[in-house]
């Protein structure tokens, strides 16, 4: 490592290929891996002075610049300004708007669908009898026709050989439609006694009904016994299935049967003021004088005897169509019409045997299309919800076949790396350039630099600041560590900054950091070591959370190993791996100039280059050994961003790559094996398993809880295993995966909404805004701290070089730096540059003004 500190300084950010103006990534790794620097392009209009060393010139007013109106006249833009974005902090983020309104609608079509099969609202109390002593004798004695309409009590009977056939609790789309048939075979009509939920959902049975002469009756809704109910939810029973029969028929009738009804003698003084209640919102109810009793089965014989009334007397026959196993009503029905037709018995509608106006009445206008929208709201949502279960079901595969592959593969990855005398060839000696990409790391770098410099291997680090405002440069110069160069150019992303490290990097193996990550003193020889085999082009390195002391914190370390690790594992085998790390991965200086450096094509460039490297012949592997502590973000919002900008960036690198579908060769080979498991399990898969939580909290208010729960506390066992196996390969505690069950109902629900924002972003066409997570400096490797010389150091660094002015942060908040027009986010945009060497050459190196000393203490020039 001979020479000491060297200063770089590039002063044309055109130089080495680097691109200004386009925002790149940010540092930390993706739900692949991956990792970015997020850093906002220049703004062109105001440069940035202070990333060459100097202050921004200090303005004086003139008479006309402190004029009381010119004054008066900044002061109100300025509150204008204050006010706009006041009114801009009130109204919700569009991203959080649209994921909202998606699973508002999701909500409200399954509870709908919840509604309409009867598992909310439901009540299934049935009264036992009481006395009939307030019920009029008429009644009691009369026929089993009641009308109570406009305060009258009457009490109709079926004129002789007149047989009206009713059938409670359809329509059923098995049995009704064959009922129907039987009955058109011997011309004959009914009247068919509806619920509001099955008309609802089989509206074209009901339409039938009414086309072939039968009528139709109110037979509730949800069928409870009304006589628990108030009359809001009468009302509400009798309007919600007068609204399902004119969605689905354009008529309303004026026919009622309760629910759990018998004979007219049965009536009590329960049923008894619901029935008069029922008579003043104009119904007339229908009991019956002959019950089949089919829905007990008791055979054909059985249920024509019960249906046939005595000495040719007329009777309202009492059978059903739906609930449950009708093949006996069926058959028995096919012989008991002609049958009884033989004998003289007309099988008529009721008010055809009552000679009265029909029960029907045409709906048109407003109420029409009211019951028209019902039963197209309530189709969508079991259309809606059987899609979704068939994606549930999906899900469940899905989930649990990556599981067994993960288990099955992971484990074979380790056995074959862990093998006594495994070795990837001859052993890796030769030194490595460590190129460290930094934009506004002052709080992280020291921790950064000084872990390489008690690396185990030999190694030249590069420290490229990308227009650091908080005199990140500054610190490292200040260090005047042997073997470290601080290589300045303007502000032009994570890709440009890397390519500017790989044009001065002295060594043909190129390790990639980030700026806020610590690495072990065996992490860059482990690295390399995948080299002694001629076939690899690169190496992802084990990126592992160093900030898991909080609940974030120790949710990411669980997603990190359990995911991203035992990922890599198995997509090493399938040799598909789809992301190296940005936090640690290395690289051979041909395979990158061969793909032609790295892309600012997306926002996740480093499973860009890995895709790009998997496509020209080279072979990428996960060195497990390889540890590398990262930062995480410690709060929701910056948790937020990231994710969204590393999902964003996956679909991106897929649709840029999706050309390997079709090639031949192993460009091929991963575009038809590690795309669509990339797809499936990175971008499809993760966007429905919020079903299984929507599933589990209706199922849990609504459904069968504890099956529900049950079912939960499986899914959730096969994670937690699959869990420690991650943790006992990693060699983790076990502790901390106490807090695997909050992460599943927490955290997996932030990830979800990130995710389906980034779909929403991806089919829109949107940009995404760049935003530099906020850092710490707390992370170090295990085993103590880094020593360190932070108080020297300072003494030999100019004054100033924290330049980290109270109150601002790097980011420049509320300043949009990306280049007006610039979209480096546009899906589909094939900006590869073929042929373009974007690793710079001998050429730029030759514009560098290099100050500092080397080795032997001559001055360099």
């Amino acid at each position: 490592m001979a020479g000491h500190v060297r200063r770089t300084r590039t002063g044309n950010p055109q130089t080495g290929n680097t691109r200004t103006g386009n925002p790149q990534t940010d540092g930390t790794p993706d739900a692949a891996g991956h990792t970015s620097d997020a850093r906002p392009a220049p703004d062109e209009a105001a440069p940035n002075t202070r990333r060459h060393g100097g202050r921004s010139p200090r303005r004086t007013g003139t008479s006309a610049g402190t004029a009381p109106g010119r004054r008066a006249g900044a002061r109100g833009r300025a509150g204008a300004r204050t006010r706009a974005r006041s009114r801009r902090r009130l109204r919700p983020p569009l991203r959080l708007l649209l994921p909202l309104l998606v699973l508002a609608v999701l909500m409200a079509m399954l509870m709908l669908r919840g509604y309409v099969h009867s598992e909310i609202l439901a009540d299934h109390r049935i009264r036992p009898e009481a006395a009939t002593d307030k019920v009029p004798q008429s009644i009691l004695d009369g026929g089993p026709v009641i009308d109570t309409r406009h305060g009258q009590t009457t009490s109709l009977r079926v004129p002789d050989h007149r047989l009206v056939l009713t059938f409670d609790d359809g329509p059923d789309p098995t049995w009704t439609p064959k009922v129907l048939d039987v009955l058109k075979k011997h011309h004959a009509h009914a009247v068919f006694f509806v619920t509001g939920t099955m008309a609802s959902r089989y509206p074209d049975l009901v339409r039938r009904m009414v086309a072939e002469g039968h009528e139709v009756g109110v037979h509730t809704f949800n069928h409870p016994d009304l006589s628990y109910q108030s009359k809001s939810r009468i009302d509400w029973e009798l309007s919600q299935t007068q609204l399902a029969i004119t969605g689905a028929a354009g008529v309303r009738t004026s026919l009622f049967r309760p629910p759990y009804s018998s004979f007219a003698d049965a009536m009590d003084n329960r049923s008894w003021p619901v029935t008069r209640y029922i008579g003043s919102r104009g119904y007339i109810t229908v009991v019956n004088t002959a019950d089949s009793e089919d829905w007990q089965k008791p055979g054909i014989a059985r249920i024509i005897r019960n249906a046939t009334p005595k000495d040719g007397e007329g009777a309202v026959v009492l059978m059903h169509d739906s609930g449950g196993d009708r093949h006996q009503t069926v058959q028995a029905l096919d012989r008991y019409l002609p049958e009884l037709q033989a004998k003289g018995y007309r099988f008529d509608n009721l008010t055809e045997a009552l000679g009265a106006p029909s029960a029907l009445t045409p709906v048109t206008g407003v109420g029409l299309w009211k019951g028209k929208a019902w039963i197209f709201l309530v189709q969508a949502a079991d259309g809606l919800t059987d899609g979704l279960g068939v994606c549930l079901a999906l899900v469940g595969g899905l989930v649990i076949a990556r599981f067994a592959l993960m288990l099955l593969l992971s484990g074979a990855h380790a056995r074959r790396v862990r093998r006594r005398g495994f070795r990837w060839g001859e052993p890796v000696t030769e030194p490595v350039s460590v190129l460290v990409p930094a934009y506004n790391e002052a709080k992280c770098i020291e921790n950064t630099v000084r872990s390489l410099m008690a690396s185990e291997h030999p190694v030249e680090v590069l420290v490229i600041d990308d227009g650091s405002a908080d005199g990140t440069a500054d610190i490292v110069e200040a260090l005047d560590l042997p073997g470290v160069r601080v290589v300045r150019q303007r502000n032009a992303g994570k890709p440009a900054a890397l390519n500017r490290g790989i044009a001065h990097a002295s060594h043909d193996l190129i390790v990639m950091m980030d700026g806020d990550t610590v690495f072990e003193p065996s992490t860059v020889r482990e690295l390399v070591q995948p080299f002694g085999d001629p076939r690899v082009g690169a190496v992802a390195g084990n990126a592992k959370v160093g900030n898991r002391d909080s609940l974030i914190g120790a949710w990411q370390h669980i997603e990190y190993v359990m995911g991203f690790n035992l990922d890599r594992r198995m997509y090493d085998v399938l040799r598909c791996m789809p992301t190296i790390p940005g936090a640690v991965g290395a690289f051979r200086r041909s395979a990158l100039q061969e793909v032609g450096g790295m892309s600012e094509d997306t926002l996740a460039e480093d499973t860009d280059i890995t895709m790009a490297m998997h496509r020209a012949g080279w072979r990428v592997v996960y060195a497990e050994n390889a540890r590398a502590w990262t930062e995480a973000p410690e709060s929701v919002q910056q948790l937020w961003s990231q994710r969204y900008r590393w999902s964003y960036g996956t679909m991106q690198a897929i649709w840029k790559h999706r050309g390997a579908l079709l090639d031949r060769g192993p460009s091929g080979r991963f575009g038809r094996v590690g795309l669509p498991l990339v797809s499936l399990f990175m971008v499809v898969a993760p966007l429905l398993a919020p079903l299984i939580d929507i599933f589990l909290l209706y199922g849990v208010v609504f459904g069968p809880t504890q099956k529900t729960i049950v079912a939960w506390l499986g899914v959730l066992a096969i994670q937690a295993v699959c869990a420690a196996y991650a943790f006992r390969l990693d060699r983790e505690r076990m502790t901390h995966l106490i807090s695997l069950p909050l992460q599943q109902i927490l955290y997996r629900q932030l990830m979800y909404v990130v995710l389906l924002q980034s779909w929403i972003t991806a089919l829109t066409g949107g940009r995404l805004r760049w935003q530099k997570l906020r850092r710490t400096g707390v992370v170090e490797a295990p085993g103590g701290p880094v020593p360190r010389e932070r108080a020297g150091a300072a003494a030999k660094s100019a004054t100033g070089t924290d330049r980290t002015a109270a109150g601002t942060d790097g980011t420049a908040t509320g300043t949009d730096r990306t280049a007006a027009g610039t979209d480096g986010t546009t899906i589909g945009t094939d900006r590869t540059g073929a042929g373009t060497d974007r690793t710079g050459a001998a050429a730029d190196r030759a514009a560098d003004v290099v100050t500092g000393r080397a080795g032997d203490g001559r001055p360099v020039a």
